[in-house]
């Protein structure tokens, strides 16, 4: 399980930096073609990876009786996944000036029920 972490560790790293990358070098209004997928490939892996370690040190933390560690890793991921599919859902409404609030709170109650039905 170790090699695991370090893996999504190593992913999460290298993603942020390709990330940093992405947004000092790579200027969107030259190239938009290029610049504006990679910026949310390699947010939605950043964001992705670091809640996926952060999620499985939670559940860790928890140690629920009956759950071994790859089910926390399982749930661990897919909340990852969740977060980030979230972070880059609300960039793209944000792009396109249609982001409010309240679009922000339903989407945000739609990830919290799918993960509930999930988990459940």
């Amino acid at each position: 399980m170790l090699t695991l972490l370090l893996r999504i560790a190593t992913a999460g790293f290298l993603s942020l930096s390709s990330l940093l990358v992405i947004l000092f070098r790579l200027s969107p209004l030259v190239s938009p073609a290029i610049a504006v997928p990679s910026f949310f490939l390699t947010l939605f892996v950043t964001v992705s990876s670091f809640s996926t370690l952060t999620f499985f040190m939670l559940w860790h933390r928890l140690d629920i009786e009956g759950m071994d560690v790859g089910g926390m890793m399982n749930i661990a991921l897919r909340e990852g996944i969740f977060i980030g599919l979230m972070i880059i859902l609300y960039c793209v409404l944000q792009l396109l000036s249609v982001l409010t609030w309240w679009i922000a709170l339903l989407i945000l109650l739609v990830f919290f029920c799918v993960e509930l039905a999930l988990h459940s």
